[in-house]
């Protein structure tokens, strides 16, 4: 297959994993990166680099990135600085949230930062991570695994079944113990866990797909001539097609991406593909690989292929028309990527495409510039398209009551109107039904300090949405994060302050995820976000400084994404295929410590009482179990 080299293709890339809300018990609600409001959460949108998350008083959330599950507690707030390939970072502005990483693959880096010290996970396991508002002390509570703690100057090596209390900003003060016993949060947690474990999906669907365990209450597994186990969904209305009840929304640096109202609608409309058989649809997962990759919307357009174009088709009616692609075709994006990017995005989601059909596909449609010529399965057939108005497509509104009735030979007469892909507007990013919530943090994350060992890509987010063209405006192909280069990475950055680990101890650097870009000559250096502040730790990175002089209050910007017109690779060279790596389930911890599997009582509930009195107030802070009748939307519990 002819492509670019990996080290040029990378750069072009967006990321081929995405956060899920999946779970909301109570008041959860998100702020979405460069908008000021918080708007009620929706279970099934991708967050991503930049996106925040606050679960109110008696609340709790669970969050899926693949196969990872991060969890939760009421007075819980989260920002995500870094979501990609390599990297997941994020800031716990206070609260309490436990992780369980199911799989550390090498070279990939996990890091939480809070207001006095950076944790990076460095094993599989369960972490529980507490920190007071006030943002003087963290607690860890590491159940299996292995990690880290730098912060103050010091670096700590952190081992399974202990509690670690961390005081101090400036300087760090260490106290550890044997873990506690486990209360209402982490038993909740357990039983969160003991769902996945047991999942019937698994067994056809890798762990690192988001929303697999939706699937089991929702439908049922059945064997296909063609296709092997396919899912076919329960419950959905007469004529329910794919891609038809749900809106569009723009989110960078997608694009245009599909959100669906089924409680189950994350897995099978972001992986894999759809197959219309036996008077039904059913769902073709693709092969148990680890780590596929994820698609904003596996679908192609009417006129336009993978671009969302505007189409006639007579009788008085134009507007925009797609379809789900069937397990032969081949997904073309409509975003800036790689030829290797286009490879693994469809080798990764379906089983009987092969190298050859993507190379033609791909050709054909990027470098020819010709949607003519590729034949899709269900590209005329009625019952499959689905069409609706311009203003209903780009106003994220609700697409199953404005689909229009199209017949077979209106779609093979429809003609493009408009050669542009759809620009987004201002009302694009968010759905058209979303309500601006009351539920949000005291003190806004961007008020909030943190120390950090990763440079946070939210920055260089926050930077495009400034730089983003006139609302309305037509532009192409939105363009995909630019790469930074090697001298980039180890540069400090203007705003941080900067600890050196002490000499003699080993500070692994994770791999840098992010995105920066170096300045031109003769133009001001970009600060990080006014009002937040950053500490970076890291061995190399410099003598300490002063803290940085507060700035004020931040201020945000209308979520608009920078686009740029996609430009055909310069440089192509031939490259060997590689087949992604088979997922098999020793890869994962997919069980929870062995000490509660048994259903022995951890050591620490064995001390006498005067011992656990001893321990510091932080370390008695229990969360309450929330009241049973408080709402909850849970993906596996909700009926649509």
């Amino acid at each position: 297959m002819v492509i670019l080299p990996a080290s040029t293709a990378a750069q072009d890339d967006p990321p081929g994993r995405v956060a899920r809300l999946n779970y909301v018990q109570g008041s959860i609600s998100y702020q979405l990166a460069g908008n000021q409001d918080w708007v009620r959460a929706d279970p099934n949108r991708p967050l991503t680099t930049g996106d925040n998350l606050w679960a109110d008083q008696n609340s709790r959330g669970e969050v899926h990135i693949g196969s990872t599950a991060l969890r939760l507690a009421d007075n819980t707030g989260i920002s995500f600085l870094t979501l990609d390939d390599r990297t997941v970072q994020m800031q716990l502005a206070q609260g309490i949230i436990q992780v369980h990483l199911r799989r550390l693959s090498p070279g990939e880096a996990f890091e939480i930062d809070t207001p006095n010290l950076a944790l990076t996970l460095t094993r599989a396991g369960q972490y529980e991570i507490q920190t007071d508002p006030g943002g003087a002390s963290t607690i860890i509570v590491v159940r299996a695994g292995e990690a880290q703690v730098t912060g103050g100057g010091e670096s700590y090596e952190l081992s399974s079944n202990q509690q670690y209390t961390f005081t101090g900003t400036d300087e760090l003060t260490n106290d550890a113990q044997e873990a506690p016993g486990y209360d209402n949060f982490e038993e909740w947690c357990q039983s969160r866990d003991d769902r996945e474990n047991h999942s019937l999906s698994a067994r056809y669907v890798s762990r690192d797909v988001d929303g697999y365990y939706d699937l089991d209450e929702y439908g049922s597994w059945e064997s296909d001539d063609d296709y092997g186990m396919v899912w076919v969904p329960q419950r959905v209305a007469v004529g329910w097609a794919p891609y038809h009840y749900g809106h569009w929304v723009y989110i960078a640096p997608w694009g245009w991406t599909w959100m669906d109202d089924e409680p189950w609608g994350f897995a099978p409309f972001h992986y894999g593909r759809w197959c219309y058989r036996r008077d039904r649809w059913a769902w073709v997962p693709g092969p148990m690989v680890v780590r596929p990759v994820y698609a904003p919307a596996l679908v192609a357009f009417v006129g336009g292929g993978g671009f969302s174009v505007a189409v006639s088709f007579g009788g008085g009616f134009s507007g925009v028309a797609w379809f789900p692609l069937g397990p032969r075709d081949v997904y073309v994006p409509a975003y800036r990527c790689s030829p290797r990017y286009v490879q693994n995005v469809n080798i990764t989601n379906t089983r009987v495409v092969n190298i050859t059909q993507v190379t033609n596909v791909y050709n054909t449609v990027v470098i020819n510039r010709d949607v003519t010529r590729v034949n899709y399965t269900y590209a005329n057939d009625a019952r499959s398209v689905t069409a609706v108005s311009r203003e209903t497509f780009v106003g994220a509104r609700p697409v199953g009551p404005g689909a229009m009735r199209i017949t077979s030979e209106q779609i093979g007469r429809a003609r493009v109107t408009e050669s542009e892909p759809m620009a987004p507007t201002r009302t694009s990013y968010i759905s058209s039904t979303a309500r601006v919530s009351n539920v949000r943090p005291a003190i806004p994350f961007s008020e909030r300090s943190a120390v950090v060992r990763l440079n946070p890509a939210v920055e260089t987010r926050q930077r495009q949405a400034q730089e983003a063209p006139t609302p309305g405006r037509a532009p192409s192909q939105p363009a995909g994060p630019r790469g930074r280069t090697t001298t980039e990475q180890e540069q400090p950055r203007p705003g941080y302050r900067t600890f050196e680990p002490p000499r003699g101890t080993t500070t692994a650097q994770p791999p840098r995820g992010t995105v920066t870009e170096q300045p031109a000559q003769g133009t001001a250096t970009p600060q990080p976000p006014r009002g937040r502040t950053w500490e970076q730790t890291g061995r190399g990175t410099g003598a300490a400084q002063p803290p940085p002089t507060s700035r004020g209050a931040a201020t945000t910007q209308a979520p608009q994404q920078q686009q740029q017109q996609q430009q055909p690779p310069e440089e192509r060279r031939p490259m060997r295929y590689t087949p992604p790596v088979k997922a098999r389930e020793e890869m994962y911890d997919v069980h929870p410590p062995a000490e509660r599997k048994q259903g022995a009582a951890p050591q620490q509930q064995q001390q006498p009482q005067q011992q656990q009195q001893q321990q510091p107030q932080q370390q008695q802070q229990r969360r309450a179990e929330p009241p049973k009748q408080q709402q909850e939307h849970d993906s596996s519990k909700h009926e649509h």
